[in-house]
């Protein structure tokens, strides 16, 4: 069967945009000149905000993009040909074309969409927006870190910004990390909970004062009250977000010094599915070696020993449930991103988890680390699976999670000039 058509459901959308693609330069919501890409004329793109259930319809206008554009759904498990990345769910939009989405909002959560077409380039340069999917239960801060130029800023903002909120407040902060590598972030001036990961929620979880370190790719939701006298600080390194009272002063204190462990964190729950019955199981080695990409020569990331393209597909059939382990000796840090699912973290370094089940669908895995994760083979198709410092992904750390029975139309090249990294 083709990948093309496992579509979205029909029906009339419950949410319809148009998200238009232009390469050009803008101004950041703080004042400086960027030369890079929009959604709808600004970056971050407009926020699309959808409650569960509801179908969605987003279509794609490529109006100055060059090199050709697509929207991957970062963190939403939807059908394969919905997926949006180019050469392996469609070809990429050329200049003057478009392309319809569509998707049903099964799951609440925290998301991002971005350009997987090129995409260490037009991610960089400012192809994405934030997607928050389910209701607001009272005051929220949606939060997209990125950095342009050097530039680091929270939804375009360089330095600090203000969020005005009266005190006694509870608010929850949605932070997305559109960045290359891992942030430590966290609030500062009471203490916070960490209630969602990547779009699902923890199960028990405890108040912090503790940083969290949010891999590239990755969602961390964050509740606290706004404190009786003063202000909470959202940091993010060289910028920030107060959020209080319009009089209070930001709390001055340093981020943290200790982290948020979530193999620790919270309470055990139910899984849902049993990890110790795994009808397939994978090794997922990350490494470094000499060799040549695309004909140049250099060292360069190799997953199991080869290098993409000549890495096997990790194949599995619909309903399996499938452990993988996951090692890193590379000599540097990796955010991996597995499409169209999320995982449970089973262990770390072989030390299993005690805390709440730790969902992912982006897993930071340092330097001689190793994690075993385990999920469900229940969205069928060809996705990626690939390194999110997306400069590491264009150098061939990226490969495919693939079910048997299913076949792809689209090329990597081809006239679309397909280059989903």
């Amino acid at each position: 069967m083709s990948v093309a058509s496992l579509t979205g459901p029909s029906g009339t959308p419950t949410v319809a945009m148009t998200l238009v693609a232009r390469q050009q330069k803008f101004t950041l919501a703080s004042g400086e000149s960027v030369d890079g890409f929009t959604v709808n004329g600004t970056s971050p793109g407009p926020l699309i905000r959808a409650r569960v259930g509801d179908l969605v319809e987003v279509t794609l206008v490529n109006e100055s993009v060059r090199s050709g554009v697509t929207l991957h759904w970062h963190g939403i498990d939807v059908p394969n040909a919905e997926d949006g990345v180019a050469g392996v769910t469609q070809d990429a939009v050329p200049v003057g074309g478009r392309h319809v989405y569509r998707f049903r909002a099964t799951q609440g959560g925290t998301y991002w969409y971005h350009s997987h077409q090129v995409s260490s380039e037009e991610v960089r340069d400012g192809l994405f927006g934030p997607i928050v999917i389910g209701a607001a239960a009272g005051p929220e801060v949606v939060a997209a870190i990125h950095t342009y130029d050097g530039k680091r800023t929270i939804n375009g903002h360089t330095g600090s910004q203000r969020v005005a909120l009266a005190a006694g407040s509870l608010v929850r902060i949605r932070v997305i990390n559109t960045d290359n590598a891992l942030i430590r972030t966290g609030l500062v001036g009471a203490p916070y909970k960490v209630i969602a990961v990547d779009g699902r929620d923890l199960h028990g979880p405890t108040p912090t004062t503790s940083a969290f370190p949010l891999a590239a790719g990755a969602r961390v939701d964050l509740e606290a009250t706004v404190p009786p006298s003063g202000a909470l600080r959202l940091d993010a390194g060289t910028t920030s977000v107060t959020i209080g009272p319009v009089s209070s002063a930001p709390p001055t204190d340093a981020l943290s010094s200790d982290t948020v462990d979530l193999l620790t964190y919270g309470t055990p729950a139910p899984l849902g599915f049993d990890p110790s019955h795994a009808d397939r199981t994978f090794e997922y080695r990350i490494g470094r070696r000499v060799g040549f990409l695309d004909g140049k020569p250099g060292l360069w990331w190799t997953i199991n020993g080869r290098k993409f393209p000549d890495v096997p597909m990790f194949m599995v059939g619909e309903g399996d449930v499938v452990r993988m382990k996951i090692s890193n000796t590379s000599g540097q840090s990796h955010p991996m991103h597995l499409h169209g699912h999320h995982g449970v973290v089973l262990s770390r370094n072989g030390t299993p988890t005690t805390g709440t089940p730790w969902w992912i669908d982006t897993l930071e895995v340092a330097d001689n680390e190793t994690y075993e994760i385990a999920f469900l083979a229940n969205n069928p198709g060809i996705w990626m699976d690939h390194c999110h410092n997306l400069p590491h992904a264009s150098e061939g750390l990226m490969t495919h999670l693939a079910y048997t029975g299913y076949t792809t139309p689209y090329v990597i090249g081809g006239p679309t000039s397909n280059k989903p990294e």
